[in-house]
């Protein structure tokens, strides 16, 4: 029996232990890993000389975000969690516990990685094709959709760590009723959420050189869960010619605790069958999907009961992590150690199963009603939004919220 007890519906069990950056009130940021209530303080256990080379470990791990340790590459990432593992499941308390475990409720999360650059993904065939249907009845699916992982860049610096405050927007939008084609400068009325699952570059990568399906996990430290924020009625108007500007760009949250792919290893399965084939760089073989479950509530102002919105699962995915970053590097674009890349709104097949208020609400025109009796098609002020990610049944749950 290890010496530490984790609750058996723990999101941080001993197969998880993620990676993230805390302070404990000193605002003194550091990294460390979380398993059950506790943060293991790496800073801690590197100058208890846990992991070897004190001096240089205790520095990497005082910095105030995780990339420099990222960069090590696997061999090093996977040795920490290795050397982690071994000291958690030692018969008994080791003397230095006291010294390197943190309470997990009194510590502040902090911004994981520093995030160079930031693309965002399509990947989800049943969003695309439900927001298509909104907009394009006779012809959801545009040609190009089933050929290749459609993707834009985003703005990488108004990405935040989940707990920050979003701002409603403002921008142009047009009124119903109004003058057809003239917008008028207003906060968005259509505020809306993403359901998207990221992962994070863990190897940089040379320009002029793409990274292939079979090395794009050489490429991938682990995910985060990921929200893209987005104000529809200002994204209606702007996205033509150029795609998604100001209805994106002022904020996505993402989980403070990034889960090593390595974690995941045991929740890989099939992906859906992709008709046409895909073009030869873009074959992948094997189990290239993750079974993870996904789950939205919304709690309004005022009231403490939240309302669940959907349950979804990455397993959806049409196009898999392998694809996404093969296709992104396929014209030499090279990738560098933070980068996150967003799979896209995660919607499953059934209407309970859409990630964003745009499908729940069919385009605003279907509200729903909340446990207090409210309605919402879209986002109100004051409303707090509720991501969740497992893998994974009680005992050995691989998490990625926590709470």
């Amino acid at each position: 029996m290890p010496w530490l007890h984790v609750s058996s519906d723990s999101d941080f069990s001993l197969q998880n232990l993620p990676f993230g950056i805390f302070h404990t009130g000193d605002h003194r940021p550091r990294a460390g890993m979380a398993i059950g209530s506790h943060i293991i303080d790496l800073e801690a256990a590197a100058e208890t000389g846990l992991f070897g080379k004190r001096r240089f470990f205790k520095k990497i791990f005082a910095q105030a975000t995780l990339n420099d340790f990222i960069a090590l590459g696997k061999p090093v990432t996977n040795r920490i969690r290795r050397k982690v593992r071994e000291w958690l499941e030692l018969p008994a308390t080791p003397e230095n516990a006291l010294h390197i475990l943190v309470d997990r409720e009194s510590a502040t999360m902090l911004m994981p990685i520093r995030v160079p650059n930031y693309t965002d993904f399509y990947s989800s065939i049943e969003h695309a094709t439900n927001v298509g249907k909104m907009f394009r009845p006779d012809n959801p699916l545009l040609p190009n959709w089933r050929w290749m992982p459609i993707g834009y860049h985003g703005r990488a610096s108004s990405i935040v760590v989940s707990g920050t405050p979003i701002r409603r927007p403002s921008g142009q939008i047009l009124v119903a009723g109004g003058e057809p084609d003239t917008p008028i400068y207003a906060p968005s009325r259509q505020l809306d959420f993403e359901l998207e699952m990221a992962f994070v570059i863990g190897k940089e990568s040379t320009l002029g050189e793409p990274i292939t399906v079979e090395n794009a996990e050489e490429h991938i430290f682990g995910l985060v869960l990921f929200n893209d924020w987005s104000a529809r009625d200002i994204q209606r108007w702007e996205y033509v010619p150029l795609g998604p500007f100001l209805g994106k760009n002022f904020g996505s949250s993402i989980s403070p605790w990034i889960v090593p792919l390595e974690a995941l290893k045991p929740y890989r399965v099939k992906g859906p069958k992709q008709t046409p084939a895909p073009l030869e760089y873009l074959k992948t073989k094997g189990l290239k999907n993750l079974d993870i479950e996904l789950a939205v509530t919304l709690t309004s102002p005022g009231n403490n009961a939240a309302t669940l919105l959907s349950q979804s699962n990455t397993k959806y995915l049409y196009w898999n992590m392998a694809q996404q970053l093969a296709h992104h590097t396929v014209n030499g674009c090279n990738v560098q150690v933070g980068d996150l890349m967003a799979s896209g709104t995660i919607s499953g097949p059934t209407p309970n199963s859409y990630g964003s208020m745009l499908e729940l609400s069919w385009g605003g025109r279907n509200p729903i009603t909340l446990n207090d009796g409210t309605t919402r098609t879209f986002l109100q002020d004051g409303d707090v939004l509720t991501m969740r990610a497992w893998a994974g049944e009680e005992g050995a749950r691989v998490g990625f919220w926590g709470g």
